[in-house]
């Protein structure tokens, strides 16, 4: 079994290895550090499953999702992140994602949701599908359904008090466009400043 494990921190993709060679014999597990190093080694084998974390420099993984699924690859993708389900969850599944998990989840979660995908199944905790009901029941929900996905990336690190210029840095993008990303979201949301986000995550369980 071939498996591709895409996240920035190498701590993180040394556990997931530990982790995948303990519950499955006759792996095969290659490392990415962020999507440049996804698309290099993308081709070169068959894929039976791609664990990929959402937040990685360059383009995030929301958006490697979307262009791999633009480009017809069919394989199993779970995706990973600090992030709460209620933020990332329902926008990765309608993305094409197999699956979404918190990093902080047990691990015998993960190999539950590694053994559902690979079955061709996706893998939805019983949270995960309260949401989707409720979004269902709902309609349009409006608010961080009105951002696209670097938006929302931005909103975050600025609910976590990150400056412009720290967010520029980490997303390896101008100052400039932080800010113009900081401006749509004070638009599309209503709010008038960083502490207006701040409130608004809090009072939106994004935080």
């Amino acid at each position: 079994m071939n498996i591709l494990i895409a996240d920035d921190h190498a701590i993180v993709r040394k556990g997931l290895v530990q982790l995948l060679r303990e519950e499955f014999v006759n792996i095969h597990i290659t490392e990415a550090a962020d999507s440049t190093e996804v698309y290099q080694v993308l081709r070169d084998r068959a894929w039976d499953v791609i664990l990929l974390d959402i937040s990685m420099p360059g383009r995030n993984g929301v958006e490697v999702l979307k262009q791999l699924r633009a480009e017809g690859i069919r394989t199993p993708i779970l995706m990973l992140s600090m992030h709460p389900e209620e933020q990332y969850a329902l926008r990765v599944l309608k993305a094409g994602a197999s699956g979404f998990l918190k990093k902080d989840a047990a691990p015998e979660e993960l190999i539950t949701a590694i053994h559902r995908v690979l079955a061709g199944r996706k893998y939805i905790t019983a949270s995960l599908a309260e949401l989707m009901a409720e979004e269902a029941a709902q309609g349009d929900r409006g608010g961080f359904d009105a951002l696209s996905d670097r938006e929302m990336e931005v909103f975050l690190l600025l609910a976590a008090g990150r400056a412009v210029s720290e967010i520029a840095t980490e997303m390896s993008l101008s100052v400039n466009t932080v800010s113009t990303y900081r401006a749509r979201i004070l638009e599309k949301l209503v709010l008038k400043s960083n502490a207006d986000i701040i409130r608004y995550a809090i009072d939106h369980r994004q935080s």
